[in-house]
């Protein structure tokens, strides 16, 4: 998913430069940092587990 996004990212800067439509960068600059920092949700989504405790005292 890391390379997809890379690729994206890409893919919108080069339609930035060729374009001359700049507002993409701001899209492929979200996706290079998802692709570099390994941010966003995984294969799982993005639910967050939550565990509930049983307090016996």
């Amino acid at each position: 998913m890391r390379y997809f996004r890379l690729a994206l990212a890409l893919m919108l800067f080069a339609q930035a430069y060729e374009t001359q439509q700049w507002f993409y960068l701001l899209f492929g600059l979200f996706f290079l940092m998802q692709a570099l920092f390994n941010l966003g949700c995984g294969a799982s989504g993005c639910d967050v587990n939550y565990k509930k405790k049983n307090h016996h005292s």
